[in-house]
């Protein structure tokens, strides 16, 4: 995993718990075409949002915002 990888997966733990790893992945092969482990600074704003619009759909919308903006400024 790249240090970028980390952080993200950090902090989208404290939201997710256990099932953040398997999120991330999602976003990122779904929408960014890559592996989590290939997540560099250049990817954060666009997978920002679509962490925002999937994580939107198992909690709370304001949360899901408030982790979007989170990962958007690692």
């Amino acid at each position: 995993m790249s240090a970028t990888s980390d952080k993200v997966l950090a902090v989208t733990k404290t939201y997710l718990g256990p099932a953040a790893e398997s999120f991330l992945a999602r976003q990122c092969q779904g929408h960014l075409h890559i592996e989590v482990s290939a997540l560099n600074q250049s990817h954060l704003k666009e997978l920002a949002k679509w962490v925002e619009v999937g994580a939107a759909l198992v909690m709370d919308a304001g949360k899901a915002a408030e982790l979007s903006t989170k990962i958007a400024s690692l």
